[in-house]
């Protein structure tokens, strides 16, 4: 069993892309008003929309309120990616590396965890990313019944 993992996940959303590019982009901080799934959201270094900005997201992770820190590692506008790096809480603890990409196509929204574990024993980001497919779902619904 290898420490490096790659897991993808594809929605088929009613929304346009665009707007999920926006909304991880430029305005996460909203996410707190769409979706229960986020407790607190914060920038503490930089500037929405800027590639080098460290956030912090707080959510609930199997029961437990966790700490995820990261820093927006690469925006492309005209594919509507962005990938963000870990760089702080509960997460560092058990993952050497983890960089997340959301993919905004039209509408289709993918969601890709590259990660390497600590050691063997450390699980897959499977909850993780039922957390990152709940978000696309209740920022879709949120926008789609309007």
């Amino acid at each position: 069993m290898g420490l490096r993992g790659k897991l993808v996940a594809h929605l088929e959303v009613k929304c346009s892309g665009e707007l999920f590019h926006d909304h991880f982009n430029s305005k996460p901080h909203h996410i707190l008003n769409i979706s229960d799934k986020i407790n607190h959201f914060e920038v503490h270094e930089g500037e929405l929309g800027s590639v080098g900005t460290l956030v912090e997201w707080r959510f609930n992770y199997e029961g437990e309120e966790r700490v995820l820190k990261q820093v927006i590692d690469h925006i492309d506008e005209e594919k509507k990616r962005i990938t963000f790096k870990l760089v702080g809480g509960y997460f560092m603890d058990l993952y050497k590396e983890f960089k997340a990409t959301l993919d905004a196509e039209e509408n289709w929204i993918s969601w890709t965890f590259e990660y390497e574990k600590q050691n063997e024993d450390i699980p897959e980001l499977i909850t993780l990313l039922g957390i990152a497919i709940d978000l696309i779902k209740d920022i879709d619904s949120h926008h789609h019944n309007k």
